[in-house]
């Protein structure tokens, strides 16, 4: 007596619906005819004849769902008597034997089990049959019209995988992708939103323009940085943890961040809060050209003890930016935009907003003192006359 379990018919399935019988009790079957058809999660399956014989039993009903290693029906062999139930050893060894040589036969091909009938009554291996709706699936009608030499199958042209292009990973790239790694997986990031109004500063800009003096964005920025690090100095520190200490550093050195050809560079601005405005925008200029043109001296690009990233002329309007390890934070300018708002007179105007992220190493400061330090800066940017007060 032959045993027909469900197997497992690929990826590792674990149950299977049965959806169809091919056979009854009592039909002659041969050695690898479909007795079954099985659905899976994927596909539906036929599961073959693992000998010949006589359907003796179905066990299983249409439309149950059984584990793999089931036993749907039996086989009867042809001219074998049929073994005692008593007797576990006989069929054990029969099945074992049949087992060697079982395979299942997966359908990959969408049809109905009506559809694959008619296949078959009709000598048609339904792997063959073009399907024309759209989702794949083979109808009755194709099989019809493929047995009528309607659509003869058509010589697929061979199609060459194509093969990625290479980008050797290693030089600056390399050494981004390792500080960049070991800042994530060793500081817990955490990102504070804000948006700045940069009304006032663009108004005094144009008013030093007109009197001939040129300072950029960025100096003010890093001046009143410098303001808000000195209130907040667990900003402008590294956590040693060996020695179980927060180091807050006495240098004010900003560094840079600077999109170039091979990667992103960090020049450092060296001593930033004793220098003016112009100094600053000066020294902004120059270390960005050297670190374009790759001119950047080692000593230019080490030191650092808080890191800005000016992505808004990129047309950045928020991120999630990596601290520079060891430091403490991170400060990103994104995008400035010209939007109403409304001023003290609860007036409707046109002004220029811009968003700022602040990421923190969260070991060593919580998330109030974030809001406190970029509240500190936000109000020197937007009152312009206070952070000239400041250098006073």
């Amino acid at each position: 007596m032959l045993e027909v379990k469900l197997h497992d018919i690929g990826e590792g399935m674990t149950e299977g619906e049965i959806v169809h019988y091919l056979v009854s009790e009592g039909d002659t079957v041969t050695v690898d005819q479909p007795l079954v058809e099985v659905q899976t999660d994927k596909m539906v399956a036929e599961l073959p004849s693992p000998g010949q014989g006589t359907v003796k039993e179905i066990l299983i009903p249409v439309g149950e769902t059984v584990k793999v290693g089931t036993t749907l029906l039996y086989i009867e062999g042809e001219g074998a008597n049929p073994t005692p139930k008593t007797s576990p050893e006989a069929p054990t060894q029969t099945v074992t034997k049949e087992s060697q040589t079982f395979q299942t036969k997966i359908n990959r091909v969408l049809a109905t089990p009506h559809t694959r009938k008619v296949a078959r009554d009709n000598g048609i291996d339904i792997e063959q049959v073009p399907a024309k709706d759209p989702s794949g699936r083979v109808m009755e009608e194709d099989v019809y019209e493929y047995m009528n030499g309607q659509n003869e199958p058509k010589n697929e042209p061979t199609l060459t995988p194509s093969q990625p292009d290479e980008i050797p990973f290693r030089g600056i790239r390399k050494q981004i992708a390792q500080k960049m790694t070991q800042s994530l997986y060793t500081i817990p990031h955490v990102t504070h939103f804000d948006e700045v109004n940069m009304t006032a500063l663009y108004n005094l800009r144009k008013t030093l323009k007109h009197d001939g003096i040129s300072i950029s964005i960025p100096a003010f920025f890093i001046k009143a940085l410098t303001y808000a690090l000195k209130d907040y100095p667990v900003f402008n520190a590294e956590l040693d943890e060996e020695n179980e200490k927060i180091l807050l550093k006495k240098d004010y050195h900003i560094g840079l961040a600077t999109d170039t050809e091979n990667g992103l560079i960090v020049p450092v601005l060296k001593h930033a809060d004793q220098k003016t405005l112009q100094t600053l925008h000066h020294e902004v200029k120059q270390l960005n050209e050297k670190t374009k043109a790759g001119e950047l001296d080692l000593k230019d690009a080490q030191g650092s003890t808080f890191t800005v990233s000016n992505v808004g002329p990129l047309g950045s309007t928020g991120a999630t930016p990596i601290i520079n390890y060891p430091e403490t934070g991170l400060l990103a300018f994104h995008k400035t935009k010209k939007v109403p708002v409304i001023n003290d007179a609860d007036e409707i105007t046109i002004g220029y907003m811009m968003n700022l992220s602040m990421s923190f190493d969260h070991r060593v400061a919580d998330g109030a003192t974030a809001v406190a330090f970029t509240n500190r800066f936000i109000e020197l940017i937007e009152n312009p006359n206070k952070l000239m007060l400041e250098m006073i």
